[in-house]
């Protein structure tokens, strides 16, 4: 059976409560936009639950993924800075629900409650370690690896767990431009894990995670 998470409220999850009003909390259906390449960046998002992928789309129209999001995550955070537009497209991968932070609304409760910014500043030099960590791993490891990474943090679980996660539906093209491959490879690893009981087809992907992560270990 797949399993559904249930996660300890984090400080950050305290901090977000005090913006949570009836006019903010934002309902997307899968593949609604949440925001586009080129808005306006005036505000960030909380993800309350589900997933949501930022991609961007060149001038040849070719499009990347940059990262996919999950819950308890804040995206759209370039607003924080001097960036005045969206650099990229933020998608719901599955039904979700967001919580929509005014940029002017969070720094105020910020310079309010000196408390939260310490926790913010812990969740951002978290985010920037993890994007560091994608960095040296897009540079370094083989795509075969690179795909076993990304199926583990779309599951967002640890080693330790056994049980199988299923996995937000995500077609092989948005894998190949996470993973930095093409779709022909991302087929053929996924058929390989598949074939090595490290993932199931059952409608969805399903991920074993404790064997994913003995694999990379191995490997």
């Amino acid at each position: 059976m797949s399993l559904s998470l249930q996660r300890t409220e984090s400080p950050l999850q305290t901090a977000i409560s005090k913006f949570i009003t009836a006019r903010n909390v934002l309902n997307f259906r899968r593949n609604e936009v949440v925001y586009s390449q080129g808005d306006l960046a005036d505000a960030l998002f909380y993800i309350q639950a589900g997933r949501v992928k930022v991609a961007v789309v060149s001038q040849s129209g070719k499009e990347a993924t940059l990262s996919v999001f999950t819950e308890t995550d804040l995206v759209g955070l370039g607003c924080l800075s001097s960036q005045e537009r969206r650099l990229g497209t933020a998608t719901a991968m599955e039904p979700s629900q967001l919580i929509r932070i005014d940029r002017d609304s969070w720094f105020k409760v910020l310079r309010e409650q000196p408390e939260l910014f310490e926790v913010a500043l812990a969740h951002l030099s978290s985010r920037n370690i993890e994007l560091q960590k994608d960095l040296c791993a897009q540079i370094l490891e083989p795509s075969e690896t690179r795909l076993a990474r990304v199926l583990l943090k779309l599951a967002q679980i640890g080693a330790e767990q056994t049980a199988p996660v299923t996995l937000p539906r995500i077609s092989h093209d948005t894998l190949a431009s996470m993973v930095g491959t093409t779709r022909s490879r991302i087929t053929y690893f996924m058929n390989s894990f598949r074939k090595r009981g490290l993932i199931d087809y059952k409608g969805s992907v399903m991920v074993h995670p404790s064997r994913l992560t003995a694999a990379l270990q191995d490997d």
